[in-house]
């Protein structure tokens, strides 16, 4: 079964509002978060102030039979000139040729660059692939891979609004650091009675992580890991830059009983397995709509299972592409869940895709129906601009 084309999309979702009206507003309308550009005060505060606003859309993959295969693209307008590169060399290929493809995909890209960009391009693409080779077989995306390693996926909550996750049933919680070197040992300070405050209201008995998104220095991560050490907290994660790899080193020697996490902004499966040969984290966290897709994913998670580490996906589990990875894969024990609902706002209630499993009392079972399971009607896609890649 040949591709026939491939097109980037607009999928017009029907409209959905919450019938509940929120006790508080969420923590993330207002909070600071530690981020890269904490130094310079006139963005630091909100990192809404300084990230990009592209918009998003889709890639759409057709078979000669009509089968389409569909998944999500971000930053459209920056990564569309790479799927049409891409699209130009796939269509007539198999579509059930999916290491072929993605292996063409990572080499069709290196006159540019296969990191960053033309890696959200190269994971639209791929995802559809595996969408769109579900439907043909009829079958979810999880028995593709093997079939289901776990009878439920556990979710961790993340966010800073923890007495409200607790109550949703979460027993895993992860926080957004405020506070990173520019904010002094003021910021040290109030780093460590935020995360007392969170442990106070979870209890003992539950795992706290703590975000720090790619704020800190190897010298600030390690006095506040040591600072924390009696929160217990299961580990810190992207605390330095992602191409600090010595840093990376660094830390893990300074840090031996520091559970250490990173990898939502490593691009191809190439710094995974680096991390994974120097030993530098617990748990490696790809973003599957980020690094290269589904293909890419499954590298990540061959080299993690053999080399005895663990794959959480970053935000694996509000998306089908991660719910469905996590869910066959051995090396996956979690899935990341970011609560889109403000504090009395139930889960059911907020906006998320046609099919798609969202977390009750901290676990979820993704969808059966063939490919992702996303229940998207033809109906609804129109061409995204004048974009011409079938």
């Amino acid at each position: 079964m040949k591709i026939t084309g491939i097109a980037v999309v607009k999928v017009n979702l029907p409209s959905r509002e919450s019938k509940t009206s929120p006790r508080r507003a969420g923590w993330a309308a207002e909070a600071e978060v530690a981020n890269p550009m904490s130094r310079y005060p006139k963005v630091k505060r909100h990192r809404n102030l300084w990230l990009p606003h592209w918009e998003g859309a889709w890639v759409k993959i057709t078979a000669e039979d009509g089968t389409w295969g569909l998944a999500t693209l971000n930053f459209v307008r920056a990564t569309l000139p790479v799927v049409e590169h891409l699209a130009s060399q796939l269509v007539g290929e198999e579509c059930f040729a999916l290491d072929k493809l993605a292996d063409m995909m990572f080499r069709l890209t290196k006159p540019y660059g296969t990191g960053g960009l033309a890696s959200y391009a190269i994971s639209g693409i791929d995802l559809a692939l595996w969408d769109l080779k579900g439907k043909l077989l009829e079958q979810p995306v999880s028995t593709l891979l093997g079939g289901p390693q776990k009878d439920r996926i556990y979710c961790y909550a993340t966010g800073n609004d923890v007495d409200w996750y607790k109550e949703l049933g979460f027993t895993a919680f992860k926080l957004a650091c405020p506070y990173g070197p520019a904010d002094g040992l003021d910021g040290l300070y109030r780093n460590e009675e935020f995360i007392a405050r969170a442990r106070e209201v979870i209890g003992d008995e539950s795992d706290l992580m703590l975000d720090c998104w790619m704020a800190f220095d190897v010298a600030y991560t390690v006095r506040l890991a040591e600072r924390l050490r009696p929160y217990r907290l299961k580990w810190m994660e992207e605390y330095l830059m992602p191409e600090d790899f010595d840093g990376h080193i660094a830390v893990r020697q300074r840090l031996p009983w520091q559970g250490l996490a990173t990898g939502e902004h490593w691009y191809t499966h190439v710094p995974f397995q680096w991390a994974i040969r120097h030993q530098v984290v617990d748990i490696l966290q790809p973003d599957i709509n980020w690094c290269g897709g589904m293909s890419t994913c499954r590298k990540i998670a061959a080299a993690a299972g053999a080399g005895g580490v663990n794959v959480i996906l970053h935000g694996g589990g509000l998306t089908a592409y991660g719910q469905h990875f996590t869910y066959a894969t051995p090396s996956a024990p979690w899935c990341e869940y970011f609560v889109g609902s403000p504090p009395g706002v139930p889960l059911e209630e907020v906006a998320h895709l046609p099919g798609l499993p969202y977390a009750k009392n901290g676990y979820l079972v993704p969808s059966d129906a063939p490919g992702f399971g996303l229940e998207i009607s033809e109906a609804w896609i129109e061409p995204y601009g004048k974009n011409t890649t079938s």
